[in-house]
Protein backbone atom coordinates (compact mmCIF):
# COMPACT_ATOMS: atom_id res chain seq x y z
CA UNK A 1 0.00 0.00 0.00
CA UNK A 2 0.99 3.64 -0.20
CA UNK A 3 1.79 3.91 -3.91
CA UNK A 4 1.14 7.28 -5.49
CA UNK A 5 -1.89 7.27 -7.77
CA UNK A 6 -1.64 9.21 -11.00
CA UNK A 7 -4.36 10.29 -13.40
CA UNK A 8 -3.82 11.69 -16.84
CA UNK A 9 -2.82 15.34 -16.86
CA UNK A 10 -6.25 16.34 -18.17
CA UNK A 11 -7.81 15.50 -14.81
CA UNK A 12 -6.90 17.38 -11.65
CA UNK A 13 -6.68 14.87 -8.76
CA UNK A 14 -7.46 17.42 -6.06
CA UNK A 15 -9.84 20.38 -5.61
CA UNK A 16 -8.77 23.66 -7.15
CA UNK A 17 -7.66 26.61 -5.10
CA UNK A 18 -10.57 28.84 -4.20
CA UNK A 19 -13.15 26.59 -5.81
CA UNK A 20 -15.23 26.38 -2.65
CA UNK A 21 -14.65 27.71 0.83
CA UNK A 22 -15.96 24.65 2.71
CA UNK A 23 -13.72 22.23 0.83
CA UNK A 24 -10.68 24.23 1.96
CA UNK A 25 -11.58 24.29 5.62
CA UNK A 26 -9.68 22.08 7.95
CA UNK A 27 -11.69 18.90 8.52
CA UNK A 28 -11.52 19.64 12.23
CA UNK A 29 -13.31 22.91 11.57
CA UNK A 30 -16.03 21.05 9.70
CA UNK A 31 -16.55 18.57 12.54
CA UNK A 32 -16.80 21.49 14.99
CA UNK A 33 -19.78 22.99 13.17
CA UNK A 34 -22.99 22.90 15.20
CA UNK A 35 -24.76 21.35 12.22
CA UNK A 36 -22.21 18.59 11.68
CA UNK A 37 -23.74 15.88 13.94
CA UNK A 38 -27.02 16.28 12.07
CA UNK A 39 -25.18 15.62 8.80
CA UNK A 40 -23.46 12.56 10.29
CA UNK A 41 -26.73 11.05 11.50
CA UNK A 42 -28.34 11.78 8.13
CA UNK A 43 -25.53 9.95 6.33
CA UNK A 44 -25.64 6.98 8.71
CA UNK A 45 -29.39 6.55 8.26
CA UNK A 46 -29.30 7.20 4.53
CA UNK A 47 -26.49 4.77 3.76
CA UNK A 48 -28.02 2.02 5.87
CA UNK A 49 -31.37 2.42 4.11
CA UNK A 50 -29.81 2.77 0.65
CA UNK A 51 -28.19 -0.66 0.73
CA UNK A 52 -31.65 -2.22 1.06
CA UNK A 53 -32.49 -1.04 -2.46
CA UNK A 54 -30.17 -3.62 -3.97
CA UNK A 55 -28.70 -5.77 -1.19
CA UNK A 56 -27.05 -8.31 -3.49
CA UNK A 57 -25.13 -5.65 -5.41
CA UNK A 58 -24.45 -3.60 -2.29
CA UNK A 59 -23.02 -6.66 -0.53
CA UNK A 60 -20.20 -6.76 -3.09
CA UNK A 61 -18.89 -3.44 -1.75
CA UNK A 62 -19.41 -4.13 1.93
CA UNK A 63 -15.73 -4.05 2.95
CA UNK A 64 -13.26 -1.18 2.89
CA UNK A 65 -11.10 -3.13 0.45
CA UNK A 66 -13.83 -3.64 -2.14
CA UNK A 67 -15.28 -0.17 -1.62
CA UNK A 68 -11.94 1.46 -2.45
CA UNK A 69 -11.28 -0.91 -5.35
CA UNK A 70 -14.73 -0.16 -6.77
CA UNK A 71 -14.12 3.58 -6.65
CA UNK A 72 -10.82 3.05 -8.44
CA UNK A 73 -12.40 0.82 -11.09
CA UNK A 74 -15.15 3.30 -11.97
CA UNK A 75 -12.61 6.12 -12.04
CA UNK A 76 -10.43 4.05 -14.37
CA UNK A 77 -13.44 3.42 -16.61
CA UNK A 78 -14.05 7.16 -16.96
CA UNK A 79 -10.41 8.30 -16.99
CA UNK A 80 -7.69 5.61 -17.13
CA UNK A 81 -4.83 5.49 -14.66
CA UNK A 82 -1.53 6.41 -16.28
CA UNK A 83 0.16 3.08 -15.51
CA UNK A 84 -2.75 0.78 -16.46
CA UNK A 85 -4.20 -0.05 -19.85
CA UNK A 86 -7.45 1.78 -20.70
CA UNK A 87 -10.76 -0.01 -20.33
CA UNK A 88 -12.41 -1.99 -17.56
CA UNK A 89 -11.42 -5.63 -17.94
CA UNK A 90 -10.50 -8.60 -15.79
CA UNK A 91 -6.85 -7.85 -16.53
CA UNK A 92 -7.09 -4.16 -15.62
CA UNK A 93 -9.00 -5.08 -12.44
CA UNK A 94 -6.12 -7.31 -11.40
CA UNK A 95 -3.61 -4.58 -12.14
CA UNK A 96 -5.63 -2.04 -10.15
CA UNK A 97 -5.68 -4.30 -7.10
CA UNK A 98 -1.91 -4.68 -7.01
CA UNK A 99 -1.10 -1.15 -8.20
CA UNK A 100 -3.11 0.37 -5.36
CA UNK A 101 -1.91 -2.15 -2.80
CA UNK A 102 -5.48 -3.22 -2.05
CA UNK A 103 -5.65 -6.82 -3.19
CA UNK A 104 -3.74 -9.60 -4.85
CA UNK A 105 -4.37 -10.11 -8.54
CA UNK A 106 -6.39 -13.27 -7.86
CA UNK A 107 -8.55 -11.50 -5.27
CA UNK A 108 -9.24 -8.71 -7.76
CA UNK A 109 -10.08 -11.28 -10.44
CA UNK A 110 -12.60 -12.90 -8.10
CA UNK A 111 -14.18 -9.53 -7.39
CA UNK A 112 -14.42 -8.82 -11.12
CA UNK A 113 -16.08 -12.19 -11.75
CA UNK A 114 -18.61 -11.65 -8.95
CA UNK A 115 -19.37 -8.15 -10.22
CA UNK A 116 -20.04 -9.57 -13.68
CA UNK A 117 -22.16 -12.42 -12.30
CA UNK A 118 -24.46 -10.13 -10.33
CA UNK A 119 -24.78 -7.42 -12.97
CA UNK A 120 -22.68 -4.74 -11.30
CA UNK A 121 -20.71 -4.60 -14.54
CA UNK A 122 -21.66 -5.92 -17.95
CA UNK A 123 -19.72 -6.83 -21.09
CA UNK A 124 -19.28 -4.20 -23.77
CA UNK A 125 -19.22 -6.96 -26.40
CA UNK A 126 -20.84 -10.33 -25.62
CA UNK A 127 -18.68 -12.01 -28.25
CA UNK A 128 -15.35 -11.09 -26.62
CA UNK A 129 -13.59 -13.53 -24.26
CA UNK A 130 -10.51 -13.69 -22.04
CA UNK A 131 -8.83 -11.37 -19.53
CA UNK A 132 -8.97 -8.45 -21.94
CA UNK A 133 -12.75 -8.63 -22.45
CA UNK A 134 -14.01 -5.11 -21.82
CA UNK A 135 -16.82 -4.33 -19.40
CA UNK A 136 -18.69 -1.26 -18.24
CA UNK A 137 -20.68 -0.39 -15.11
CA UNK A 138 -24.32 -1.35 -15.47
CA UNK A 139 -26.96 1.37 -15.54
CA UNK A 140 -28.21 0.26 -12.12
CA UNK A 141 -24.69 0.45 -10.67
CA UNK A 142 -24.20 3.99 -11.95
CA UNK A 143 -27.59 4.93 -10.52
CA UNK A 144 -26.59 3.52 -7.11
CA UNK A 145 -23.27 5.37 -7.25
CA UNK A 146 -25.15 8.56 -8.09
CA UNK A 147 -27.40 7.91 -5.08
CA UNK A 148 -24.28 7.61 -2.90
CA UNK A 149 -23.14 11.01 -4.14
CA UNK A 150 -26.59 12.52 -3.64
CA UNK A 151 -26.68 11.40 0.00
CA UNK A 152 -23.33 13.06 0.64
CA UNK A 153 -24.30 16.28 -1.13
CA UNK A 154 -27.50 16.41 0.93
CA UNK A 155 -25.37 16.03 4.06
CA UNK A 156 -23.12 18.88 2.91
CA UNK A 157 -26.16 21.06 2.28
CA UNK A 158 -27.23 20.45 5.88
CA UNK A 159 -24.00 22.13 6.99
CA UNK A 160 -24.53 25.45 5.23
CA UNK A 161 -27.81 25.43 3.31
CA UNK A 162 -26.26 25.41 -0.15
CA UNK A 163 -27.60 23.59 -3.22
CA UNK A 164 -25.06 20.89 -4.06
CA UNK A 165 -27.71 18.16 -4.09
CA UNK A 166 -29.84 20.04 -6.61
CA UNK A 167 -26.81 20.93 -8.76
CA UNK A 168 -25.67 17.32 -8.93
CA UNK A 169 -29.14 15.79 -9.32
CA UNK A 170 -30.01 18.02 -12.26
CA UNK A 171 -27.05 16.77 -14.32
CA UNK A 172 -25.57 13.75 -12.58
CA UNK A 173 -25.02 11.79 -15.80
CA UNK A 174 -22.69 14.54 -17.02
CA UNK A 175 -21.08 15.33 -13.67
CA UNK A 176 -20.35 11.76 -12.56
CA UNK A 177 -17.58 11.10 -15.15
CA UNK A 178 -15.95 14.40 -14.16
CA UNK A 179 -16.19 13.92 -10.41
CA UNK A 180 -15.39 10.23 -9.96
CA UNK A 181 -11.69 10.37 -11.02
CA UNK A 182 -11.09 13.31 -8.67
CA UNK A 183 -12.85 11.58 -5.78
CA UNK A 184 -11.03 8.27 -6.27
CA UNK A 185 -7.66 10.02 -6.40
CA UNK A 186 -8.36 12.01 -3.24
CA UNK A 187 -9.69 8.98 -1.34
CA UNK A 188 -6.46 7.11 -1.97
CA UNK A 189 -4.32 10.10 -1.09
CA UNK A 190 -6.13 10.56 2.24
CA UNK A 191 -4.34 8.74 5.05
CA UNK A 192 -7.45 9.07 7.24
CA UNK A 193 -9.57 7.28 4.63
CA UNK A 194 -7.10 4.50 3.91
CA UNK A 195 -6.18 4.03 7.58
CA UNK A 196 -9.05 5.13 9.85
CA UNK A 197 -9.05 4.82 13.64
CA UNK A 198 -8.87 1.49 15.51
CA UNK A 199 -12.59 1.25 16.31
CA UNK A 200 -13.58 2.03 12.74
CA UNK A 201 -11.09 -0.55 11.43
CA UNK A 202 -12.60 -3.32 13.55
CA UNK A 203 -15.68 -3.19 11.35
CA UNK A 204 -14.61 -1.63 8.05
CA UNK A 205 -12.58 -4.60 6.79
CA UNK A 206 -15.26 -7.24 7.38
CA UNK A 207 -18.26 -8.00 5.17
CA UNK A 208 -21.09 -5.55 5.91
CA UNK A 209 -19.08 -3.95 8.71
CA UNK A 210 -19.75 -0.47 7.37
CA UNK A 211 -23.50 -1.05 7.51
CA UNK A 212 -23.19 -2.30 11.06
CA UNK A 213 -21.52 0.98 12.03
CA UNK A 214 -24.11 2.94 10.04
CA UNK A 215 -26.92 1.23 11.94
CA UNK A 216 -25.37 1.86 15.35
CA UNK A 217 -24.73 5.55 14.63
CA UNK A 218 -28.15 5.99 13.01
CA UNK A 219 -29.72 4.65 16.20
CA UNK A 220 -28.08 7.15 18.55
CA UNK A 221 -30.49 9.10 20.75
CA UNK A 222 -30.22 12.60 19.23
CA UNK A 223 -31.82 14.31 22.22
CA UNK A 224 -29.20 13.06 24.67
CA UNK A 225 -26.26 13.01 22.24
CA UNK A 226 -24.57 16.27 23.23
CA UNK A 227 -24.85 15.61 26.96
CA UNK A 228 -23.29 12.16 27.20
CA UNK A 229 -19.87 10.56 26.83
CA UNK A 230 -21.67 7.36 25.89
CA UNK A 231 -24.13 7.64 23.01
CA UNK A 232 -27.14 5.44 23.74
CA UNK A 233 -28.69 3.74 20.68
CA UNK A 234 -32.00 2.04 19.93
CA UNK A 235 -30.22 -1.27 19.21
CA UNK A 236 -30.70 -3.99 21.80
CA UNK A 237 -29.50 -7.27 20.35
CA UNK A 238 -26.63 -8.70 18.35
CA UNK A 239 -29.10 -10.97 16.56
CA UNK A 240 -30.91 -7.92 15.18
CA UNK A 241 -27.66 -6.37 13.95
CA UNK A 242 -26.72 -9.64 12.27
CA UNK A 243 -30.07 -9.90 10.47
CA UNK A 244 -30.01 -6.24 9.45
CA UNK A 245 -26.54 -6.44 7.90
CA UNK A 246 -26.46 -10.00 6.58
CA UNK A 247 -23.66 -11.11 8.91
CA UNK A 248 -23.75 -14.29 10.94
CA UNK A 249 -24.61 -13.87 14.60
CA UNK A 250 -21.30 -15.48 15.58
CA UNK A 251 -19.24 -13.11 13.45
CA UNK A 252 -21.21 -10.08 14.59
CA UNK A 253 -20.76 -11.14 18.20
CA UNK A 254 -16.99 -11.49 17.78
CA UNK A 255 -16.66 -8.00 16.31
CA UNK A 256 -18.93 -6.45 18.94
CA UNK A 257 -16.83 -8.13 21.64
CA UNK A 258 -13.65 -6.85 20.05
CA UNK A 259 -14.95 -3.27 20.05
CA UNK A 260 -16.29 -3.71 23.58
CA UNK A 261 -12.89 -4.87 24.82
CA UNK A 262 -11.34 -1.49 23.97
CA UNK A 263 -14.24 0.56 25.29
CA UNK A 264 -15.93 1.29 21.99
CA UNK A 265 -19.40 0.09 22.89
CA UNK A 266 -21.45 -1.80 25.45
CA UNK A 267 -24.88 -2.15 27.00
CA UNK A 268 -26.67 0.19 29.37
CA UNK A 269 -27.74 -2.82 31.43
CA UNK A 270 -27.99 -6.54 30.80
CA UNK A 271 -26.65 -7.48 27.34
CA UNK A 272 -29.45 -8.37 24.96
CA UNK A 273 -32.08 -6.84 27.25
CA UNK A 274 -31.03 -3.19 27.30
CA UNK A 275 -29.95 -0.56 24.75
CA UNK A 276 -26.43 -0.61 23.37
CA UNK A 277 -24.23 2.45 23.59
CA UNK A 278 -21.27 3.56 21.52
CA UNK A 279 -18.45 5.58 23.00
CA UNK A 280 -17.72 9.16 22.08
CA UNK A 281 -14.46 7.92 20.53
CA UNK A 282 -16.42 5.50 18.32
CA UNK A 283 -18.66 8.33 17.15
CA UNK A 284 -15.68 10.65 16.58
CA UNK A 285 -13.85 8.09 14.43
CA UNK A 286 -16.98 7.50 12.38
CA UNK A 287 -17.63 11.24 12.08
CA UNK A 288 -14.01 11.93 11.11
CA UNK A 289 -14.25 9.40 8.28
CA UNK A 290 -17.46 11.04 7.04
CA UNK A 291 -15.86 14.49 7.23
CA UNK A 292 -12.95 13.36 5.07
CA UNK A 293 -15.35 12.07 2.42
CA UNK A 294 -17.52 15.19 2.56
CA UNK A 295 -14.55 17.51 2.07
CA UNK A 296 -13.34 15.43 -0.88
CA UNK A 297 -16.74 15.31 -2.57
CA UNK A 298 -17.36 19.00 -1.96
CA UNK A 299 -14.10 19.92 -3.65
CA UNK A 300 -14.70 17.51 -6.53
CA UNK A 301 -18.12 18.97 -7.29
CA UNK A 302 -16.77 22.52 -7.14
CA UNK A 303 -13.92 21.48 -9.44
CA UNK A 304 -16.32 19.99 -11.99
CA UNK A 305 -18.71 22.94 -11.95
CA UNK A 306 -15.95 25.54 -12.22
CA UNK A 307 -13.72 23.66 -14.67
CA UNK A 308 -12.77 24.79 -18.16
CA UNK A 309 -15.12 22.18 -19.63
CA UNK A 310 -18.65 23.54 -19.41
CA UNK A 311 -20.93 20.97 -17.84
CA UNK A 312 -23.81 22.28 -19.91
CA UNK A 313 -21.98 21.20 -23.05
CA UNK A 314 -22.28 17.58 -21.93
CA UNK A 315 -18.88 16.46 -23.21
CA UNK A 316 -18.94 13.32 -21.06
CA UNK A 317 -21.96 11.23 -20.16
CA UNK A 318 -22.73 8.01 -18.34
CA UNK A 319 -24.05 5.47 -20.79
Amino acid sequence: MGQVIEFRASVSPLPREGSHDLSHRDVGEMTALETFPRAVFFLASGMFEAHKMSPRKAALFATQQRWLLSHAAVAHYFQPFVSIEPGLSRRSFGLLGTFLGLASRNTAYTFFDESMKYGVIEPVDDRATGHGRLAKPSSESLYLLALWYKLHFQALDLLDGRRRYAQFSDQWETLLPLIQPIVASALFLSADVRAPGPLYRIFSWIDSGGWLMDRLVAGVDREAFSRQDRCVTDVRSIAYLARATGLSSAHTSRKISEAQSIGGLGWVGRPGHSPMWISRDFYEEYAQFQAQKLAILDGALANALAGPLSVSQGALHCE
